[in-house]
C-alpha cells in the first residue's frame, strides 16, 4: 500500500493543511479538559461566578475553533481521498490501455474492472479515514496520556493498563481478519465474471434452456462472497464491544479510584473529572485508530491486486528518444540513402513521403508467450500501395496474428515488419496506427448512435465523408431505412443490430479514417455472398491508393486479390495470384476444392 501512497506526491499541499488543521483540532480538545477542571476548581467549588463566566467563555471559543478545524479538515481530506482515487482509477486505466493483448489476457475483464473500481475505492476510503482521524488520534492519545500524568499520575496508571489488552485484541482479530479480505476481493472477482457472463451470453444460455445452471453459478458465487463477508464482520464485530466495555471500564475504575484519593485529600474533584476526560479521549482515539486498522486489511488486499496492474510493464513502448529509427533497404528504391548525409529526420520524411502505405515482412517468427510452437515463422512478402493483399489459411495458421503484427499490438520474436521503409518497433505508436484502418474479427461498437460509431474512426469527419464511407461499407442500405437515419440509437456492443449490420458498421469506420494501410482480419465473415462481393468491388474502387489486408476464410472473398499470402502452421505455404496458387500450392488447392470445384472457382 506504501507503493500506492506516492501517488499522493502531487496532494502535498492539501495533506500539509490536513496535518495542520488536525494538530489545531488535537490541542483543543485536549485544552477542554484542563478547563474543564479549572472551572471546577475554581469556580464551582468555591462559588466564583465571574471565575465560571470566563473559563466557560474560553472554553466556548476552544469549542468553536476546534469546530471549525475538524470541518475544514474533513474536507480537505475528502478533497485528498477522492483526488488520489481518481488518480489510481487513471493510472490503471492508461496502464491497461497500453498492455499487449497477451498481457491483457492476463487479468479477466471482470478482475479488471473489480480493480479499478471496488480497490480503488476500498484504498481511497482508507486514505480518507488516514486522513481524518490516523493523524489526529497518535496526538489524542500521546497528549491525553501526557495531560493524565500531570493531573494525576497514579490514577494514570488505571489508563495505561488498559491500552496494551486493547491492542492485544486488536491484533488478534486483524490476524485472522486478513486473510478473510484478500479471499473475499478474489470471490468479488469471479462474482463479477459470472454476472457478466450471465448477462452478455443471455441470447446462448436461453437458446440452450441453460437458465438454472445459470442462476446457480451465479447463486454460489454470490453464496462465496456472503458466507466470507459474514465471517469477517464477525470478527470486527468483536472489536465494538470489546472497545466499549473497556471504555466504560476504565471509566469505573477511574472514578472508584478517583473518589478514594479525593477522600484522602490527594488530588481535586476537577483533577479526577479531567482524568476521566483524558481517559475517554484517549479510547476514543485508540478507538478511531482502530476503525481504521479494521479498514486496512481488506484495503492492503487491494492495493495489492492494484500493483499487480501497475507493476506490469507493457511489452510494446515507444522507442526511447535517443533510439533512432533507420530506414531498410527499400531506402535505395526510394532515393534515400541515410548513410550518404541525410539525417534520420530527414530520411524517415522522404521516405515515408515516396512510399507511403508500402508493408514488409522479413522472416518473421513471432511466439506467444507459454507456447509450445511459434504462430508464424520466417514468414517474409511485401504488400504494395493500391494493391489487396491477402491472408486465407486453416484455423490456428497465424492469419490473425499477422494481421496483429501491421498495428504492432505485439512483437515480433525474429525478423521485422516494416512500415514505409521502417520497422514498426522503432515509430511512435501513434504515428504508426494513425496511417493504419484496423478491422477486427469480431465488430465491436459502442453506446451512441450511427454517427458517433463511425466518427469513431476520424471525429473529425465531416457528414459527407461519414456518409460516404457508410455507402462503401454497403451500410448506407439499412442506415437509410432507420427511423431517425446516423441519429439512430447504437445499443452497448450494437445488440439492436444484426451481425452484418454491426460488421458493416465498423467497416465503415475504419473507411472514414482514409488512411493508407487497411487491415480487415476476417471482417466479411457475417455478410451474405452477394453483400461480401458488392463490398469488396466497392472497396477496390475507393482505395485506389491504399494497401489493404484482408484475412479471410473464403476463397471467393481473396480469389481477386492482387496476392495472396496462404499459411499453413505459421509458415507461407504459397504466394501469388489465385491461378498461380491453383497450380502451384497444395494447401490453397485443398481450402478452394473443399469450399467449391476448382473449375467453378477458376
Amino acid at each position: 500500500m506504501l507503493k500506492l501512497f506516492r501517488l499522493l506526491k502531487s496532494f502535498r499541499g492539501p495533506v500539509a493543511i490536513v496535518t495542520a488543521l488536525a494538530l489545531a483540532q488535537s490541542l483543543a480538545n485536549l485544552y477542554l479538559p484542563r478547563l474543564m477542571a479549572d472551572i471546577v476548581d475554581f469556580g464551582i467549588v468555591p462559588g466564583d461566578t465571574r471565575k465560571i463566566l470566563e473559563i466557560g467563555g474560553l472554553m466556548l471559543l476552544v469549542a468553536i475553533v476546534g469546530t471549525i478545524c475538524a470541518v475544514a479538515g474533513s474536507f480537505f481530506a475528502a478533497k485528498v481521498a477522492t483526488g488520489f482515487g481518481r488518480v489510481v482509477r487513471d493510472r490503471i486505466f492508461d496502464r491497461v490501455a497500453h498492455f499487449s493483448v497477451h498481457q491483457f489476457d492476463r487479468f479477466s475483464t471482470a478482475s479488471l474492472i473489480t480493480r479499478t473500481t471496488n480497490d480503488t475505492t476500498q484504498v481511497q476510503q482508507v486514505v480518507l479515514m488516514l486522513l481524518s482521524m490516523a493523524i489526529s488520534a497518535p496526538m489524542m492519545a500521546i497528549g491525553g496520556v501526557t495531560l493524565s500524568l500531570s493531573q494525576d499520575a497514579r490514577l494514570a496508571r488505571v489508563l495505561i493498563a488498559v491500552i496494551p489488552v486493547l491492542a492485544v485484541v486488536f491484533v488478534l482479530i486483524m490476524w485472522r481478519a486478513l486473510p478473510l479480505f484478500q479471499q473475499m476481493q478474489t470471490q468479488i472477482d469471479r462474482l463479477n465474471l459470472v454476472l457478466d457472463e450471465g448477462l452478455t451470453g443471455i441470447r446462448v444460455i436461453r437458446a440452450f434452456d441453460r437458465g438454472a445452471h445459470a442462476s446457480q453459478r451465479f447463486d454460489d458465487a454470490n453464496r462465496e462472497v456472503t458466507g466470507t463477508a459474514i465471517a469477517v464482520n464477525r470478527l470486527i464485530a468483536l472489536l465494538m464491544p470489546a472497545m466499549f466495555f473497556m471504555m466504560n471500564l476504565t471509566s469505573v475504575l477511574i472514578l472508584w479510584f478517583g473518589a478514594v484519593r479525593i477522600d484522602a485529600g490527594a488530588m481535586h474533584v476537577g483533577a479526577m473529572m479531567a482524568s476521566l476526560q483524558y481517559a475517554i479521549q484517549i479510547l476514543f482515539a485508540v478507538f478511531m485508530v482502530t476503525a481504521v486498522f479494521v479498514m486496512l486489511p481488506r484495503a492492503a488486499a487491494s492495493a495489492e491486486r492494484i500493483n499487480e496492474v501497475l507493476d506490469v510493464i507493457p511489452d510494446v513502448v515507444d522507442p526511447r528518444p535517443d533510439v533512432k529509427a533507420a530506414a531498410s533497404s527499400f531506402d535505395v528504391a526510394s532515393g534515400v540513402d541515410v548513410a550518404s548525409g541525410f539525417s534520420t529526420a530527414e530520411a524517415l520524411a522522404k521516405v515515408v513521403s515516396r512510399t507511403k502505405g508500402r508493408v514488409e515482412f522479413q522472416d518473421v517468427t513471432f511466439q506467444y508467450p507459454g507456447a509450445e510452437e511459434p504462430a508464424l515463422s520466417g514468414v517474409s512478402f511485401t504488400a504494395l500501395p493500391g494493391e489487396v493483399t491477402a491472408t486465407i489459411g486453416g484455423t490456428g495458421s497465424g492469419k490473425s496474428t499477422l494481421a496483429g503484427l501491421i498495428p504492432r499490438f505485439y512483437d515480433v520474436n525474429q525478423g521485422r515488419v516494416l512500415v514505409d521503409g521502417v520497422d514498426v518497433r522503432e515509430m511512435r505508436q501513434a504515428d504508426l496506427r494513425a496511417k493504419i484502418g484496423y478491422l477486427p474479427q469480431k465488430a465491436v461498437l459502442f453506446s451512441g448512435t450511427v454517427a458517433s460509431n463511425i466518427r469513431f474512426g476520424h471525429a473529425a469527419a465531416t457528414d459527407d465523408d461519414m456518409r460516404h464511407a457508410a455507402v462503401v461499407a454497403q451500410a448506407a442500405e439499412f442506415v437509410d431505412q432507420m427511423p431517425d437515419g446516423y441519429a439512430s440509437p447504437v445499443s452497448q456492443g450494437g445488440t439492436n443490430l444484426s451481425g452484418g449490420q454491426q460488421q458493416r458498421l465498423a467497416i465503415a469506420r475504419a473507411l472514414v479514417r482514409r488512411a493508407e494501410i487497411y487491415v480487415f482480419d476476417d471482417s466479411f465473415s457475417a455478410l451474405d455472398f452477394a453483400t461480401d462481393a458488392r463490398l469488396r468491388a466497392a472497396l477496390k474502387a475507393d482505395l485506389t491508393d491504399a494497401t489493404v489486408f484482408i484475412v479471410s476464410q473464403r476463397i471467393g472473398t481473396v480469389m481477386n486479390a492482387d496476392r495472396i499470402v496462404v499459411l499453413d502452421d505459421g509458415r507461407v505455404a504459397g504466394l501469388g495470384t489465385h491461378a498461380e496458387l491453383l497450380q502451384t500450392c497444395d494447401v490453397y488447392r485443398q481450402i478452394a476444392e473443399s469450399q467449391a470445384s476448382i473449375e467453378a472457382v477458376a
